[in-house]
């Protein structure tokens, strides 16, 4: 693995950081120092319990992306913060996220959604990988990653993908030459949606909404209005503990499991579709992740219905704000957008003969959906909990810390003896807003430079795309969300001018995902 730049953050304001950047083969030269224990660490100011009672009652932390970068200005590049009985660790250097990768165990865990798993505890249903952890978890990862991660999987799919962003880019053009002008300003937003919904549904269970169309199906207007209840409450409940939020949020409770009714009773009618379809022996061609996998027959139905639910809940808003910010940037950066068009308009006979091809034909494109992923990524943490004690910054991580933070003892061999089973695992979180805004890292990191991830020079080609996380843990959905945006952006950049009035930064929010607060309207004038 290439070396990273290491940097040390010092306070010089309350919102100027000085970075110093360091080569990582320095420190052999270097005497060692001596590891210093967890108590030594930087905290974060603060009650942990006053903190959990103000994200009760703001119902979340907004601003917490900022928040947490002012602490890394003011306490360096690691430091502690513990919100109620949670201890967890904040880093924000690239070296630290490879010596977690090298730790990593072969079951690596993740801290759990409690309203989603609170919904299939009640309910009885089975958890996909995103909610499991342990062998279970490792077992259905390596038997869904053939048929959703793999490269020959990739091939499969990519040409439905391909059908609905072209259709996709001839609506909006039928739209936009209805006008004389040759020109349509508009709110987007609703159409990118329907298009991640579209795709993804398409590329899962081998069926079209009709998202795209003028009169969509009401029950397809209401999958999108499940899903847009079950995000919004999980917003709303996932920072309480649920004994508490059981009486405080009642209400809230019930609007998140219909939701999650609708969106489960909509997967069994598919699943149950193509599973009938399949033993009725019609000529098979390829029609989606599902019906591949009842094909393998190596998991059971509702194995199946829970990993393909998890994907279809991931991968709507993690998809389409992306492309939305995207869009923003190439609209006011045209210099940008032009290069992009002349490399779609080029490789576009190659594209339409074969769809796959986008991956590899376009890679100034796949650059500045990198570039757009840096500025914004859409999970603002990697987290893991840790399984053995490891080194960070020059501080000892134990596996777990007990509430009293007391010193443990070394073993006979010297050794630090491994956490009792009465304490709670520490949970390490990368912040990526932090990371991707480094200077030490990103030359420049506040301008939209695409080229930074083709530049030899540049730091972005030697730095991992970690916005789909790292590991056996990285997103399952991975491929099937880049070849979406890729392909979108394709039609859209061939077909379209991209423009806006909005010059100014948008404002981001954290509302389990990192969001937009508003979009600005875009004007899409057609190429002839």
């Amino acid at each position: 693995m290439a070396l990273w730049a290491k940097a040390r953050v010092w306070m010089a304001g309350p919102w100027l950081s000085l970075h110093r950047a360091r080569p990582l083969g320095t420190r052999a030269s270097a005497a060692p120092k001596a590891v210093l224990p967890f108590e030594a660490m930087p905290r974060c100011p603060g009650n942990k319990w006053m903190r959990v009672l103000q994200i009760w009652k703001e119902q979340g932390s907004e601003n917490m992306h900022l928040d947490m970068h002012q602490t890394f200005q003011e306490l360096g590049p690691i430091f502690r913060y513990d919100v109620g009985g949670r201890h967890m660790v904040f880093v924000m250097l690239p070296e630290d996220v490879e010596r977690l990768q090298q730790a990593e165990s072969l079951h690596p865990q993740r801290m759990l959604l409690e309203p989603w798993l609170a919904y299939r505890q009640a309910r009885g249903h089975k958890c996909g990988v995103f909610l499991l952890n342990g062998p279970q978890w490792r077992l259905d990862r390596l038997r869904l990653n053939p048929d959703v991660l793999s490269l020959p999987a990739l091939q499969k799919y990519t040409p439905l993908v391909d059908g609905v962003a072209r259709d996709f880019s001839q609506t909006l053009k039928a739209r936009v030459l209805q006008n004389a002008r040759g020109s349509l300003t508009l709110d987007i937003a609703p159409s990118v949606f329907r298009y991640t919904i579209e795709a993804s549904t398409l590329v899962l269970y081998g069926e079209r909404l009709g998202l795209l169309t003028q009169q969509p199906n009401p029950d397809s207007l209401n999958f999108i209005h499940a899903l847009e209840a079950m995000f919004k409450s999980t917003v709303q409940l996932m920072f309480v503990p649920r004994r508490l939020s059981r009486w405080t949020s009642s209400s809230m409770w019930r609007e998140h499991f219909e939701a999650w009714d609708y969106i489960f009773q909509y997967a069994n009618r598919a699943i149950q579709r193509i599973y009938q379809e399949l033993a009725l022996g019609h000529p098979w061609h390829y029609s989606g992740i599902v019906a591949e996998l009842l094909m393998r027959a190596d998991m059971t139905l509702d194995t199946i219905k829970a990993n393909t639910i998890d994907l279809t809940a991931g991968s709507v808003d993690t998809t389409a704000f992306p492309l939305l910010m995207t869009l923003f940037e190439l609209a006011r950066n045209p210099e940008v957008q032009q290069a992009l068009r002349q490399e779609s308009l080029v490789a576009e006979a190659r594209i339409s003969e074969n769809p796959q091809r986008a991956t590899t034909e376009l890679p100034l494109l796949r650059a500045a959906l990198k570039e757009t992923l840096r500025l914004y990524p859409v999970g603002i943490t990697l987290e893991r909990q840790v399984s053995s004690d490891l080194v960070l910054q020059n501080y000892h991580i134990p596996a777990g810390v007990s509430e009293a933070l007391e010193p443990r003892q070394p073993s006979p061999s010297g050794q630090l003896t491994s956490a009792p089973s009465c304490c709670l695992q520490t949970l390490v979180k990368v912040l990526l807003y932090s990371l991707g805004r480094n200077p030490a890292v990103f030359a420049r990191p506040e301008s939209y430079h695409p080229q930074r991830w083709l530049d030899r020079q540049g730091s972005g080609s030697r730095f991992p795309h970690l916005a789909f996380g790292f590991g056996m843990r990285q997103c399952l959905g991975r491929r099937v969300a880049e070849v979406e945006m890729l392909l979108l952006l394709h039609h859209v950049l061939k077909n379209f001018l991209v423009e806006t009035l909005a010059q100014e930064d948008i404002k981001m929010v954290y509302r389990f995902i990192l969001m937009p607060s508003t979009l600005p309207l875009f004007t899409f004038r057609a190429i002839q």
